[in-house]
């Protein structure tokens, strides 16, 4: 006989305390192919980093364009900071992705910061008779400026201070936020268009059929037009446009009319070098001026909203958790390391 008997026993374990559940994933949105849970194979993300490349190049020459020559620069200067705003923009980009957010964002230049810096090639004080000289005080002058912004973005960000704020942010909020960074970009891009519409106008044209019309036309469910409408429609327009410069469509044409328009004008490709690493100050120590300074802590506040409203909408699009406010704070302080 087993014996069995003898009832009472020792009480039953008590149940663990139930642990907290993470957030999980935003449900993926209809039309986005990928996302921070299923990443792109690698030769597609190669050839998508490359468009998003071309894309940054478009913003980010367009800002040396047009400060450089008001500070007294060159095609030589030009190049320059057009490739310091490139690595830059990569190396910000990088530790985002590592330390920031972790967020599939680009991080590039803002047109935030460049009516300050119109005030300060404006202000006068660093005329110089010779152009090269009168370029380096600017840039140191628009340097210290920025350092003194950047400090301030960084106390803000890593002491936990812009959480406080990002709390009262929403989805809703947001969406106002990121359609001004898009609508300001307008007033500096359709100008450009506008100087040459026989090679602008097509590139519109082409963009809009590439990525709203042609994936339904031509093997629905590839994504193939859409996916990388940019790359596609900048290689046929850059091929138009080169062969209406050798066919001599522009010969006898206005200066400007031929700086705009034809391929052989920009100047930066001989003006850059081989091999260019940026360094810090690099056109000498910077200098400071309160009133420069004060300047450009207000642009920074402004590029503040606009980067966190842009880091909401890119978690969103990517799929991932709502990010939590000391997230986003800390993103920000990893953006205005280098900046």
């Amino acid at each position: 006989m087993a014996g069995g008997g003898g009832g009472g026993g020792g009480a039953a374990p008590a149940a663990k305390a139930s642990e907290p559940v993470p957030h999980p994933p935003k449900d993926q949105l209809p039309n986005v192919s990928y996302c921070i849970t299923s990443p792109p194979p690698w030769p597609e993300a190669i050839l998508l980093g490359f468009q998003h490349y071309l894309v940054m190049l478009g913003t980010i020459v367009i800002i040396p364009t047009a400060l450089v020559p008001q500070m007294g620069g060159g095609n030589e200067e030009k190049a320059q900071v057009i490739q310091t705003s490139l690595f830059v923009a990569g190396l910000n980009t990088l530790l985002q992705s590592i330390f920031g957010t972790r967020l599939p964002a680009v991080i590039g230049g803002s047109y935030t910061f460049v009516a300050p810096t119109i005030s300060i090639i404006l202000s006068g004080q660093w005329n110089d008779e010779d152009p090269v000289s009168k370029f380096k005080k600017i840039m140191r002058a628009t340097q210290g400026a920025l350092i003194v912004a950047s400090t301030l973005q960084i106390v803000l960000g890593f002491s936990g201070l812009w959480r406080n704020v990002t709390r009262f942010l929403s989805p809703l909020s947001a969406v106002p936020l990121v359609s001004l960074v898009g609508f300001g970009l307008y007033e500096f891009g359709f100008p450009g268009v506008a100087k040459c519409v026989e090679i602008g106008l097509p590139e519109l044209v082409l963009l809009v059929i590439f990525s709203q019309y042609l994936a339904h036309l031509i093997r629905p469910g590839k994504n193939i037009f859409d996916r990388f409408a940019v790359l596609f429609t900048v290689i046929i327009v850059w091929i138009y446009a080169h062969l209406l410069t050798v066919g001599g469509a522009y010969n006898g044409k206005p200066p400007k009319t031929q700086a705009s328009c034809r391929t052989d004008r920009a100047g930066l490709i001989s003006g850059a070098q081989w091999i260019s690493i940026p360094y810090p100050f690099q056109w000498g120590p910077p200098s400071f001026n309160a009133g420069e300074a004060f300047a450009m802590m207000m642009a920074s506040f402004v590029a503040l909203v606009e980067s966190t409203g842009a880091f909401i909408a890119v978690a969103r699009y990517a799929s991932a958790t709502p990010l939590p406010p000391s997230i986003l704070s800390r993103g920000v302080g990893w953006q205005y390391i280098i900046y």
